[in-house]
């Protein structure tokens, strides 16, 4: 037996942007992007390591608005057409830097740009939930789920029954993917709320993850503070996340994607290269974005920035994978001295950290894995389902309410620049679930308008809009997609209701919004669910 345990989480979640009513949609390049600089690289290195038989395990969270995004035959569609723009603009780039110290970064690129093609089109047929499957099905990687629409779920208890459909539609479509139903869910933002678990119960998943001070503050304080999981009174499994792991990756001043060698991420030929060359890549309007064309490095803590060099990054993100280790082989014999068992760090991540923001993420963390598996016998990846076989017998507390948000609690999500969103929200939940009750077994166009409701209330609810208020990015997109989507909630509501619909703007919906083909609006009225429970 090992004499502790590392738990690597990588959580991969977009909001759902799909825009068929535009011909090009800014928003959709969120897609676009981590589908080339996060998905597909975390697919190419995965393979590499079942290839070469490296024992592993790595817990990867696909979100339901990201797994239905990559199996749209829109979005797919639209990606490819992107994907080769991009490649001819790879060509132009290798061509331009030719005789220049950007030439060999120009070619890795376009090459890169090749292979998520291959990856793409041949060898998963333009769905790359196929590979997580696979993944799933190697028992190395344990694939779990989100909410439906990453909700924010605390603020949603009000109202069970909402909480409920975020929870099924996530596990609906976890299930439509994977043919079973998840050990786990990923909590929204890890936002828990006492009662929560008692839902996930209910669905039958076994465990999530909360911040820090979640179990630390728990009532009662866990005897192994993180570095074990908790039972809460439902019998459902909580694991902590360990701040001493997250600060080395995450921290802006002491984590390793700030390292001088690594790539910068806010030099982009977008925004650098004369405009008439660039404007065929950019949006249509002349709008300067990001194209993934990045030739320098950080260098330092000037404007001043000097050309990437491939070697050193990967050198150094080995180096940091190696750090990595050698900070957990230290923590575990710490910890392993106080513990009556072998100590669990659990080290959770946003997916798209690796390979889009830190654009060597992937290769430390391919590093880390190979090093773990091959350089020492102190610390040994598992998966919290592997944890739960392993120590079926844990504390059982009550977590704090908790989400690993700024300052650890509820104010991201609710503060001045996005509470007036919820008394919308809490209506339109409210009004969702008496039309679930009133009509139980609609049929027909009747059906389909309850579910179109409810799935516009899902995607009101989804907890970017509020994050993205508060952050001050893109607020006015935030906005206009909380109103449409609750307009649209309004108006099928005025319809049913009056018995008035509406099919050719019920259509123009469905055609939209068209995520979670099998929902079932009954699920707000508190009915008894068609998912297997135990």
């Amino acid at each position: 037996m090992a004499k502790g345990y590392l738990a690597l989480v990588l959580h991969a979640h977009l909001p759902y942007v799909r825009h068929p009513e535009h011909a090009y949609s800014l928003e959709e390049r969120w897609l676009y992007e981590a589908i080339t600089e996060t998905y597909i690289p975390l697919i190419w290195l995965l393979e590499r390591l079942l290839r070469d038989h490296v024992p592993f395990k790595l817990t990867v969270s696909l979100s339901p608005t990201l797994m239905s995004m990559l199996a749209d035959d829109f979005l797919q569609h639209r990606y490819l057409a992107h994907l080769d723009k991009m490649l001819e603009l790879g060509e132009r780039e290798v061509r331009r830097t030719r005789d220049t110290p950007f030439h060999d970064t120009a070619r890795m690129y376009r090459d890169r740009l090749h292979g998520a093609r291959d990856t793409f089109v041949r060898r998963y047929d333009r769905n790359l939930v196929r590979a997580f499957k696979g993944f799933l099905e190697s028992g190395h990687v344990e694939v779990i789920t989100s909410a439906a629409t990453h909700g924010y779920l605390p603020l949603m208890m009000v109202h069970g029954e909402a909480v409920r459909a975020q929870v099924e539609t996530g596990v609906r479509t976890f299930r439509k993917h994977f043919g079973r139903n998840p050990a786990g869910l990923w909590l929204p933002e890890c936002s828990y709320t006492a009662g929560l678990d008692e839902i996930l119960k209910e669905y039958g998943l076994r465990y999530f993850f909360t911040d820090t001070h979640g179990l630390l503050f728990a009532s009662h304080r866990p005897r192994f503070g993180i570095f074990a999981p908790v039972f809460c009174p439902s019998g459902v499994a909580a694991f902590g996340r360990d701040l001493e792991s997250s600060k080395q990756v995450w921290s802006v001043q002491e984590g390793y994607p700030g390292d001088y060698n690594y790539r910068e991420y806010y030099r982009d030929i977008g925004f650098d290269l004369d405009f008439d060359y660039i404007k065929p890549y950019i949006h249509p309007t002349g709008l300067r974005v990001n194209t993934g064309f990045k030739y320098y490095r950080i260098t330092g803590k000037t404007n001043h920035k000097e050309p990437y060099v491939q070697e050193w990054g990967r050198n150094t993100a080995d180096a940091h994978a190696g750090n990595f280790m050698f900070n957990r082989e230290h923590q575990v014999h710490y910890l392993a001295r106080v513990m009556e068992r072998p100590p669990l760090i659990v080290a959770p991540y946003d997916a798209e950290l690796f390979g889009h923001w830190w654009f060597e993420g992937p290769y430390w963390l391919e590093s880390l894995m190979r090093k773990i598996a091959h350089d020492q016998d102190t610390v040994e990846l598992i998966t919290p389902s592997g944890y739960l076989r392993h120590f079926p017998c844990n504390q059982v507390v009550t977590p704090c309410s908790s989400s690993w948000g700024n300052k650890g609690y509820h104010e991201v999500w609710l503060n001045r620049s996005n509470d007036w969103i919820y008394r919308h929200l809490h209506w339109a939940a409210e009004q969702m679930i008496a039309l679930a009750r009133e009509y139980p077994q609609a049929e027909g166009v009747q059906r389909r308008a309850l579910n179109q409701a409810a799935r516009e209330l899902l995607l009101a609810q989804a907890s970017d809009w509020a994050f993205i208020m508060a952050t001050e990015t893109m607020v006015e997109y935030a906005v206009r997609r909380t109103k449409t989507h609750l307009l649209n909630f309004k108006g099928l509501w005025h319809q049913i209701r009056e018995d008035r619909l509406e099919p050719y703007w019920l259509e123009e919906l469905e055609n939209q919004n068209n995520l979670f083909d099998d929902l079932d609006y009954s699920v707000y009225a508190g009915a008894e669910s068609a998912i297997s429970k135990p």
